[in-house]
């Protein structure tokens, strides 16, 4: 099972035949049966006919031809090179043969009369050309405007006036259960037009921090990508952007990247032409129920700080690994990916508030945001992994020895704790050899007897373990048997 992008496929489609014979007696048999009422007496579905009419003209095919991978003409193969030095005839000849484009097709909207068109970033990846079909059938050449990978947005600009444009909505007030419609190119199908409801809001999904998606049940394909997401007044809520599947077809399951998100990123890629977003400074993972637990919080909330960067703005403020952020600014994090949304929308030199969890009770941060500055590729240090330990494990499960000082050096760590073998709790937790332990629920540790002291707590039925591994830093909550 994984995260997928509903993006475009040339793959073929195969259609299976129905028993046609049986058609009328079905048909019958469904008119005999009663419609269920809704609560509150609604007693039929949602007519979508007249938003379709009205907004399907908004909706865009994109068709794009991407660069070719790479030179695999034959004539440049290595092997081939060996044989025409040689003098040797290459098997099955040594002509020059290009290689051909490949070519996908997407969803987007026109957003503005006079051209400005949304779509995600992944539909114009990579792409030489791309050709945008309006629903009369007329097509133009397209140019990217810009793009941005994290958000998975991108602007696209044609040369055509007094075209239909959406109408934006609120994302925030969706809520679950209510009804939603999609439109765009499932397959290479233009304007075609499926229906559901919204699963959850403020979903975070894995490398996905920035997004606080909407999660449907709408049916999205590959092709459905960039597509609008309607509500029921004819407002686009949100651009569907991924599928969770395990065949890459739909199962129910779908996302949207709302369009607050969306016409934030659309609106400094016109103006100054890229996006710039704030950031303090901290990583983040999420608040699980054993987590909560250990850090005495009464329900699984707030975006659980991992990691400061050094001088960051959050160091600076005094945050640190253990504080669970609960608001920013009065608005309560429920879910953790909210944060850096947040976060990510403030004005580089502005403040923010922070509402912070530490030693089970609540305390205020003010914290400047800075640009988030693109990260340069690095080679991650990561700790060797030392001889097999032949010491005993303890209550947890865990066998440790202290690190040597040119280990500590080496692996770039502040811990003094090497783990050496994992069993029982600590295993399950998902415990590895070679992790190093740097504190626990929020305290810093560098003694084994730290450690055992910490287990033994008698209140606790969790404790929240801190380890670095290789270059990352999380916490893994284990049980204390």
């Amino acid at each position: 099972m994984s995260i997928k992008l509903a993006r475009r496929n040339a793959a073929p489609l195969s259609f299976i035949l129905v028993a046609l014979a049986a058609w009328p007696a079905i048909r019958a048999q469904a008119a005999a049966s009663s419609v269920q009422c809704a609560p509150g007496g609604m007693s039929s579905l949602p007519d979508f006919a007249p938003l379709v009419a009205r907004y399907g003209p908004t909706v865009v095919n994109i068709e794009v031809v991407e660069k070719p991978a790479g030179d695999s003409a034959p004539g440049n193969d290595p092997l081939n090179q060996f044989f025409r030095r040689f003098g040797i005839p290459a098997p099955g000849g040594d002509q020059q043969q290009p290689e051909e484009p490949v070519r996908g097709e997407g969803s987007g909207f026109i957003v503005s009369s006079d051209g400005y068109i949304l779509t995600n970033e992944h539909v114009v990846e990579g792409a030489s050309q791309v050709t945008v079909q309006l629903q009369d059938q007329r097509e133009f050449p397209a140019k990217v405007v810009g793009s941005d990978e994290r958000t998975d947005i991108a602007v696209l600009k044609i040369a055509a006036t007094g075209l239909p444009a959406v109408r934006f909505g609120d994302p925030s007030k969706l809520e679950p259960g209510q009804w939603v419609l999609a439109i765009g190119s499932p397959f290479g199908f233009e304007n075609s037009a499926t229906a559901g409801i919204v699963s959850a809001i403020g979903r975070s999904l894995p490398s996905e921090n920035y997004v606080p998606f909407i999660q449907t049940d709408v049916a999205v394909n590959p092709g459905n990508s960039g597509g609008p997401l309607f509500n029921l007044q004819g407002e686009v809520v949100g651009i569907n952007s991924q599928i969770f599947s395990r065949t890459g077809g739909f199962m129910g399951v779908s996302f949207a990247i709302p369009i607050d998100v969306a016409e934030n990123v659309e609106r400094q890629i016109i103006t100054i032409g890229h996006v710039v977003r704030g950031k303090i400074g901290v990583t983040i993972q999420e608040v699980t129920a054993d987590l909560a637990d250990s850090f005495g919080l009464s329900k699984p909330h707030g975006a659980l700080v991992s990691s400061v960067e050094n001088k960051s703005p959050a160091a600076v403020a005094g945050i640190r690994p253990g504080d669970v952020v609960l608001a920013v600014d009065g608005h309560p994090i429920d879910q953790f990916g909210e944060l850096s949304s947040r976060i990510s929308d403030m004005r580089p030199g502005s403040e923010a508030t922070l509402t912070l969890w530490r030693d089970r009770r609540d305390r205020t941060v003010r914290v400047r945001v800075e640009e988030l500055k693109e990260p340069q590729t690095a080679a991650a240090a990561s700790a060797a992994r030392p001889r097999p330990a032949l010491a005993k494990p303890n209550q947890l499960g865990l066998t440790i020895r202290p690190l040597a000082p040119q280990e500590k050096a080496e692996a770039r760590t502040n811990g003094s704790l090497l783990v050496e073998g994992v069993s029982g709790a600590a295993e399950i937790a998902g415990v590895e050899p070679g992790d190093i332990i740097l504190g626990v629920d929020g305290r810093r540790i560098s003694t084994v007897n730290e450690l055992e002291s910490a287990a033994k707590d008698a209140r606790k039925k969790s404790i929240a373990l801190l380890i670095q591994r290789e270059s990352a830093q999380l916490f893994l909550p284990i049980t204390v048997p």
